[in-house]
């Protein structure tokens, strides 16, 4: 018998790996082959990514999902295939994206969740470092080791690691505690002058990410309205005050904005920048309150330092919200 048609469900669920329940059922996908193929491609990573959550509230919480798909194949009298059917696999999905450079579906990192080999923290302030932990044995910073376990739930797949004031070197070795996987400077910077801003986005790997603006910011708002020309004329008088006028506004709102420079950076986090670009989920930490922001910046020039010696990004951003509130 012929291979006709391929039915897909898709459970997405929190939790350990198979332990998904009817309820869990979120999508049914039927697709048939067409003829002269001998396969059938699905595309579910837009499906599954409107359940991944990106709450933020400057907890570093695990923003993980499990994905398991069951695929019934059928013959073309509609009878379920024999032999090899159903087909069952489990997916752990992240927020995360691929470059073009990476081609389709690409296994990003399974180790330290960020690009770049740097990190800026002020000094005395703590920070945190993203890993992946089932691909990590245990984080050594300076000469401390905080040893990684995986229980295999959603809820610590992304764990992170908190970064003590003043730490130099972070290493992240494999499983088998002795392979060091990839080695990070901290650089702690004392800023005198200007009030450091601490910005969290969700980087490629599907982690939170925090980057630091030391230097100078600069704060502003837009205002939008509307308005009208009303009849001020008093009827039993026929006249009209002049303290009231003739021209109302309404629908008066406003958006805030902020200009953030990072202060001197070194090359190797132009792939921070990059990322904090391409994020759609960003957030700054403002008079103890996280607060979400969207880049407005729209081109960048990456700076290096054969060409700039050292490199001081502006940035511009607008907060997520309107300065009234009109939530409803």
């Amino acid at each position: 018998m012929a291979i006709k048609t391929v039915d897909l469900k898709i459970y997405i669920y929190e939790g350990t790996v198979g332990s998904y329940v009817t309820t869990d059922l979120k999508y049914e996908i039927q697709k048939e082959i067409l003829t002269g193929d001998t396969n059938v491609v699905f595309e579910i990573a837009e499906l599954v990514r409107d359940y991944l959550k990106t709450d933020f509230n400057n907890d570093y919480l695990s923003q993980a999902v499990w994905v398991t798909t069951v695929a019934t194949i059928l013959d073309e009298n509609d009878i379920v295939y024999t032999y090899g059917s159903p087909v069952s696999d489990n997916y752990l999905a992240v927020n995360g994206f691929g470059y073009f450079e990476d081609e389709i579906n690409p296994e990003l990192q399974r180790h330290a969740l960020m690009t770049a080999n740097t990190i800026y923290l002020p000094e005395g302030v703590a920070g945190k470092l993203p890993i992946f932990a089932e691909g990590v044995g245990k984080v050594t910073i300076d000469s401390t080791d905080t040893e990684i376990t995986d229980s295999g739930n959603t809820n610590q797949k992304i764990q992170y690691v908190t970064i003590p004031a003043d730490s130099s070197t972070i290493q992240v070795y494999d499983t088998d505690d002795t392979t060091l996987l990839k080695t990070i400077n901290v650089n702690n910077v004392c800023e005198p002058k200007f009030t450091p801003y601490k910005v969290t986005f969700i980087n490629k790997y599907g982690a939170f990410q925090d980057l630091y603006f030391f230097k100078k910011s600069t704060e502003s708002f837009n205002v939008t309205d509307e308005k009208f020309k009303r009849n001020t004329i008093e009827n039993a008088t026929v006249t009209y005050p002049k303290y009231g006028g003739q021209e109302e506004r309404y629908n008066t709102n406003a958006r805030k904005s902020i200009s953030l420079n990072t202060g001197f950076i070194n090359e190797d986090s132009n792939s921070t920048i990059e990322e904090l670009f391409l994020s759609e989920s960003v957030w700054i930490r403002q008079d103890s309150s996280t607060l979400p922001i969207v880049p407005t910046s729209k081109s960048l020039t990456l700076k290096t330092s054969v060409n700039d010696k050292l490199a001081n990004y502006t940035i511009d951003f607008e907060f997520a919200f309107n300065k009234i509130n009109n939530v409803r």
